[in-house]
């Protein structure tokens, strides 16, 4: 279940308040657009929710009179799903409280702890980004033992592709750009480091406890790590146009661009932008998508993966290597 899903059920613990809701209350509440509100709706009438619309100047959604929510059966990913979107959605709305405080008294002892555990630690930066799925197995343990100060043996495999074990005093958990992170002093380096939670494939919490530092920051850490952090490539690439044009075409969590000496009257300006990576196999597209001239000062791989990408295009619009315009 995703965050849409998480206000689909806010929305529904606001119509089951009573009453008849407008579309632009309901709007405002869960903090999206009037046709999103629509869509959950359908969504609701999809699983068989007696939703009723009312036309006119006070018109808007209902339920039916007499109807209660059957009990709510769920697995423990989809409940951590739940939670985590109510928590993560942008509307702070009492309805989402209280569809968190109605899922919490419906899960299981053993659960509700954990997922509780996860709650009070996990902290979300800013940066949204394709989300990359992390085992429940291995999120809750983690988000337990940073509650209670617990080490952790975990078992990890390095972006390298290489194996290893370790033991790890967790100081935080943070999610940032679609990732699970977790923070914390590594046996093996005896040095603070930052985990992945998606390449974790085992944990198991230790006896004893640990006191974490004075004042420690999980998310600081981490994104001022993430931006120190090497990468396998450093590119280089000078772009036509102003600062201003070229920064509103990439995002700065792709990229960063900076002014080139200023140009000689009535010639066009270039711009430089630098770009951190592991592959540089989706940065072809980035630049296409620029529409604009463009030089690749390094590194020379990359101009062979633009090449890559011309043949394809070619290729899929039909034209032989030598029929080109």
């Amino acid at each position: 279940m995703t965050r849409p899903t998480a206000r689909v059920l806010a929305l529904l613990e606001l119509l089951q308040a009573g009453g008849t809701h407008t579309v632009g209350e309901l709007a405002g509440r869960l903090g999206v657009d009037e046709r999103t509100v629509r869509r959950y709706v359908t969504h609701l009438i999809d699983l068989d929710i007696p939703v009723r619309s009312l036309r006119g100047r006070y018109g808007g959604y209902r339920l039916a009179p007499g109807y209660r929510m059957p009990p709510l059966m769920l697995t423990d990913d989809e409940a951590v799903a739940v939670a985590l979107g109510l928590r993560t959605s942008q509307s702070t709305t009492h309805a989402a409280d209280t569809a968190t405080a109605k899922l919490r008294r419906v899960l299981p002892a053993r659960l509700r702890t954990r997922l509780d555990a996860l709650l009070e630690t996990a902290e979300f930066t800013a940066d949204a980004g394709p989300e990359v799925p992390v085992e429940t197995a291995v999120l809750l343990p983690i988000a337990e033992a940073t509650r209670e100060y617990r080490p952790v043996a975990i078992e990890y495999t390095d972006r390298d592709g290489h194996h290893s074990e370790r033991t790890v005093h967790p100081y935080g958990l943070v999610a940032h750009s679609g990732r699970w992170y977790l923070t914390g002093m590594d046996s093996n380096s005896d040095d603070l480091r930052r985990f992945r939670l998606d390449r974790i494939s085992r944990v198991t919490t230790l006896p004893g406890t640990f006191a974490p530092p004075a004042g420690f920051e999980p998310t600081t850490h981490l994104l001022s790590a993430l931006a120190t952090a090497p990468y396998q490539h450093e590119v280089s690439i000078r772009v036509q146009g102003t600062l201003p044009q070229i920064r509103a075409l990439l995002p700065a969590t792709i990229a960063t661009v900076h002014d080139i000496d200023t140009p000689p009257p009535h010639a066009d300006p270039w711009t430089r932008v630098l770009i951190r990576a592991e592959q540089l196999d989706w940065i072809p597209l980035v630049l296409a998508g620029l529409n604009r001239p463009f030089v690749i000062e390094h590194p020379a791989a990359l101009n062979d993966a633009v090449r890559a990408l011309g043949r394809r295009l070619t290729a899929a619009a039909g034209l032989g290597p030598n029929q080109g315009a």
